[in-house]
């Protein structure tokens, strides 16, 4: 089913992608579609088989963590502002 989509614009704005649509020898209305169509493709998603695939590698890896307590505190104290700068990590 095919439905109607009314965009509002100023009227230079309307007036350049006019100027664009001819320049590319189309309607305004098929430019516009054109530039949907690409706005939402370029704005796609991994696929879900992308994502489990890489949680499965990163569960693979051995990655340093703190104690909980001890991050959450942080996470705490950087909300309220009372973080003290970062130490050397090699000092840890």
């Amino acid at each position: 089913m095919t439905k109607r989509l009314q965009v509002l614009f100023e009227d230079d704005e309307l007036s350049e992608i006019q100027a664009l649509a001819r320049r590319r020898r189309q309607t305004t209305a098929a430019f516009v579609r054109d530039a949907l169509r690409a706005a939402r493709e370029s704005m796609e998603y991994p696929s879900v088989e992308a994502k489990l695939r890489a949680i499965r590698e990163a569960v693979d890896h051995a990655y340093p963590a703190g104690d909980i307590d001890t991050i959450r505190a942080e996470i705490e104290r950087g909300y309220l502002g009372d973080m003290p700068p970062p130490s050397d990590p090699a000092s840890r």
